[in-house]
């Protein structure tokens, strides 16, 4: 495919639809004072990020280093900018609008996520807390099985995320996912938007929901052997066992009837954990709404997908990213940040090379062939 030129000078591909992303996002300075144009800076970060650096010194020193590599991609006729010329971008950039720009780029890199498993889950990001303000709570929507972030939002505190996650919803392309939520994001809004989207939900269920919460539970418990689906798993390693008996059923009328307005509120699931381990053993039950219709395997896979954001994205974030260690801390600067991590792991995982992630970034660091490899995937 031939390169592709934006009015900044990029000539990266299509496949990555980068130029898309950024032609999207205004400029948030005086154009009279701009020495170094959004495209560039914004390029500049996401190799840098993607080849390992983890702060905005990183990402000045990258680009001294590899000025010349970069002027393959873009003209960069002044230079590399100063550190305090990326900061202002960062925390005067409208992370609205990059947030935007970016959903539509990851549902471009997904493709169709029709009956694919969509984790929403918000995650604190310590080390943008500045003096005594609080640090930024971030909800994110990954796709386990494509290893994807499909799209990010800003939420002022975890407590918030009942009213940040609808609009992180209308962000997303889902139509025919299973979207999956912790049980603060068991709220009828919330089912409900998910629905008009065009998608299914699994729900998890705590104390919070009172009644609703409580009915299910002693429903499992007096009636749990009528109208039900059942799965039992084992898995095992180092030294552990764990067996999780899943059970779903499909007869909720009187749930219906009880507990009004959940939108598409179709089955009501269970999940019994025992837990062997170093000579002890431990249970654990979870309870679930959902609009799934009874079918246990369907509903054991959306239940266990659902963990995938922790090991597979926060985790990541925290040991590979260094997400706690970070000090873009002013302004929009940890959101923006945020985003441009987002998409550096995106295509490191769309690369789908046999290798950590921590190697990938190392190796692209060294590697420009590497390196552009990955942007174009």
């Amino acid at each position: 495919m031939s390169p592709e030129h934006t009015s900044g000078g990029l000539v990266l591909e299509k496949t990555t639809s980068f130029q898309s992303v950024i032609s999207a996002i205004p400029d948030p300075r005086q154009q009279a004072k701009v020495l170094y144009p959004l495209d560039e800076i914004l390029l500049l970060s996401l190799c840098a990020v993607v080849s390992g650096g983890e702060s905005v010194v990183d990402i000045v020193e990258y680009g001294e280093e590899k000025l010349k590599f970069l002027r393959k991609l873009a003209p960069f006729e002044h230079g590399i900018p100063s550190h305090d010329t990326i900061s202002t971008v960062f925390r005067l950039l409208d992370p609205e609008k990059f947030s935007t720009a970016f959903a539509q780029w990851a549902a471009g890199l997904a493709g169709r996520v029709a009956g694919l498993i969509v984790a929403v889950d918000g995650k604190t990001m310590r080390g943008s807390k500045a003096g005594g303000e609080t640090p930024l709570h971030l909800i994110s929507a990954y796709c386990d099985d494509l290893r994807l972030v499909l799209g990010q939002r800003a939420s002022a505190h975890k407590k918030n995320e009942i009213k940040d996650i609808p609009l992180l919803l209308d962000l997303l392309h889902i139509e025919g996912a299973i979207v999956t939520l912790d049980a603060m994001g068991c709220q009828r809004q919330i089912a409900c938007k998910i629905r008009d989207k065009g998608a299914d939900y699994v729900l998890a269920l705590k104390g919070n929901q009172g009644r609703l919460y409580e009915d299910v539970k002693l429903w499992f418990e007096e009636r749990e052997h009528e109208n039900t689906a059942l799965l039992q798993t084992v898995d095992g390693d180092k030294g552990r066992i764990e067996t999780r008996t899943y059970t779903q059923s499909d007869a909720i009328e009187w749930l219906q009837e009880r507990h009004p307005g959940w939108a598409g509120l179709t089955s009501i699931g269970r999940v019994v954990s025992i837990r062997e381990s170093n000579g002890k053993t431990t249970q654990q039950t979870r309870y679930f709404i959902s609009s799934l219709p009874q079918d246990a395997p369907r509903f054991a896979h959306a239940v266990r997908s659902h963990w995938g954001i922790e090991n597979r994205l926060h985790w990541v974030l925290d040991v590979t990213f260094r997400d706690d260690d970070s000090r873009v801390r002013k302004d929009h600067g940890p959101k923006n940040f945020a985003v441009i991590k987002h998409m550096a792991m995106n295509l490191l995982n769309k690369a789908k090379e046999k290798k950590s992630l921590r190697v990938m970034r190392k190796k692209a660091g060294w590697n420009n062939q590497f390196l552009l490899q990955i942007l174009r995937t």
